[in-house]
């Protein structure tokens, strides 16, 4: 028989869940509070970059590569440069989300849209149901296991109280209502990141409208897929990039010139730069902001609300409660979250059968980042970093323990002698 299974957000995280979840045999729902799946990943676009391949290749040879397939196949650009990244892939954020709905309602995925939750119902010391609205009628949704993806960014007043205001990004708050953390409903003591005075942190790339670029730059992104354009000493606007959650972009490189990335806007890799500013540098004379609607002052505001784990997933001080992409720490990016929501979803419904959970053995990437930022999130200097596959503290690391790797059959290789191959494969 088929378990209940109810994951609650529908970004990254929440869909590679959902169709993890489905493969391993559960009746899955995704509910998600907007009227459409993957969140920042649908002003997003990045793929690939440094250690994010080795991450990718980990993830098809255990059978969790779906996803990752898609976004290859929605990506024009393939095997870019751009200072510090190597071998990126970009797919078009046009594109890419009725794809992925399409993939997990032909999983069996039940989709829904413009469905926020907004409070629980606990029996013992598991949750019974969710309760909320799907669009303006009441709903209560039991279910035998839940994932928790509801992210770490906004709600208004965190953007309010802890960045420049509400941005008005593509998470649309205003109109949809902010985020809900299903743990902190639970009652789970959650953890907030913190950077000197900076609480949380903001998002790293702002999105340009192409046609409001000059030719000549609009032709170089149509061609190459990114522009790197030097920006006058007088422009420069410094220390905006030490806020921002994105680290393996604020190097030296991304306040010196502006760096831009054709995702099908021209994705402007800073969290934000005054528009009055930008408009006096040459080709962006008549520059528009599409993403967020006020990156001219700034970025929504994430990583609050981040649950305690193991690593399996499982949230602590909840029986039947898991949780992946930012909500399982201080984790960036949309690999990361596609990696984290294909174990917890797996977990999930392995939990159900009486099962015992996967933990993906350190020798591999994948779980050496589940570890490494737990251990480090319960240090004071580790919770004022950020994660990523693709650059900063936890690349460095995977070169130090020799886990990066561009050679597909090496990783298919390691991931072989794990005994990994094929662990997320449908049965």
């Amino acid at each position: 028989m088929k378990t209940k299974t109810i994951i609650v957000g529908g970004g990254w995280a929440g869909c590679a869940a959902a169709l993890s979840a489905s493969k391993e045999g559960g009746d899955v729902t995704l509910l998600e509070r907007t009227d459409m799946l993957l969140g920042t990943g649908l002003v997003g676009g990045i793929m690939r970059n440094n250690g994010r391949f080795t991450a990718t290749e980990e993830m098809i040879a255990m059978g969790g590569g779906e996803l990752f397939q898609l976004t290859d196949e929605h990506s024009p650009y393939k095997n870019i440069e751009f200072p510090g990244h190597r071998h990126a892939s970009l797919y078009s954020v046009a594109t890419i989300e009725p794809a992925v709905r399409r993939l997990l309602e032909k999983a069996g995925v039940d989709v829904l849209t413009s469905t926020r939750i907004e409070d629980v119902e606990m029996s013992g010391g598991s949750i019974k149901a969710v309760i909320g609205k799907h669009r303006k009628e009441t709903i209560r949704l039991e279910a035998d296991v839940f994932i928790d993806t509801t992210g770490t960014a906004g709600p208004m007043p965190n953007c309010i109280k802890h960045g420049n205001g509400c941005a008005m990004c593509v998470l649309r708050c205003p109109s949809f209502g902010g985020r809900v953390s299903l743990a902190e409903k639970a009652g789970v003591k959650e953890m907030t990141g913190k950077k000197g005075e900076q609480v949380g942190a903001m998002s790293g790339s702002c999105k340009l409208l192409l046609e409001s670029l000059s030719p000549a730059i609009t032709a170089g992104l149509h061609e190459k897929g990114v522009a790197v354009v030097p920006i006058p000493e007088a422009k420069r606007v410094s220390g905006k990039n030490a806020i921002k959650a994105c680290q393996q972009y604020a190097g030296a490189a991304f306040e010196e010139n502006i760096i831009l990335l054709n995702t099908g806007h021209a994705k402007l890799m800073s969290p934000f730069y005054p528009l009055d500013i930008l408009r006096e540098i040459p080709g962006f004379e008549n520059a528009r902001f599409e993403d967020p609607y006020t990156g001219g002052l700034g970025n929504s505001v994430r990583y609050f609300n981040m649950s305690p784990r193991n690593d399996a997933l499982k949230v602590e001080g909840v029986d039947n409660l898991f949780c992946a992409g930012e909500k399982a720490g201080l984790l960036v990016g949309h690999t990361e979250a596609i990696c984290t929501g294909t174990l917890a979803g797996h977990n999930a419904v392995k939990y159900l059968k009486n099962e015992k959970p996967i933990i993906l053995p350190r020798s591999l990437a994948v779980g050496e980042a589940i570890g490494y930022v737990r251990e480090q999130m319960g240090t004071e200097g580790g919770m004022g970093l950020k994660y990523t596959f693709s650059g900063s503290v936890f690349f460095d690391r995977m070169n130090q323990l020799g886990l990066y790797s561009t050679d597909v059959r090496e990783i298919e290789r390691r991931v072989e002698t794990a005994g990994m191959t094929g662990t997320f494969t449908k049965k």
